[in-house]
């Protein structure tokens, strides 16, 4: 007996034309960059489905999902450090969606500023 992958979820409210583009990886999920968008600081990655991508265009406001909690979470909802939406792109493959975003205080659950300050394995020499 051999055993069939899960399906892709379904759309859902997301535009039918951005989700036929997406390349969704085997659990329905594409990463999600978070850059500021007047710097181009990188901020954080995080995970949307095709629910969290049609919330983040239409709320203004970035909801990802939560690969641990199982759940949608909006950025900034219990924290209060909030992505503010200013454009969403997705990349050349659509396989990664760029969330450019004005972000109030720390991007990081940890309370950096960016998920990557803390550990810089390579710096400009």
């Amino acid at each position: 007996m051999t055993s069939t992958p899960d399906p892709a979820p379904p759309a859902g409210n997301l535009d039918p034309a951005i989700a036929a583009r997406l390349k969704r990886g085997a659990d329905g999920l594409v990463p999600a960059i978070a850059q500021q968008y007047d710097t181009g600081e990188v901020l954080m990655l995080g995970w949307m489905d095709d629910e969290a991508l049609h919330r983040t265009l239409t709320t203004g406001r970035c909801t990802y999902w939560s690969r641990s909690r199982q759940e949608y979470w909006v950025k900034g909802d219990t924290s209060g450090h909030v992505q503010h939406v200013k454009s969403v792109a997705l990349d050349c493959d659509a396989d990664t969606v760029l969330v450019k975003v004005d972000q109030t205080g720390a991007a990081c659950h940890t309370g950096d500023r960016t998920c990557f300050d803390a550990d810089v394995l390579l710096l400009d020499q």
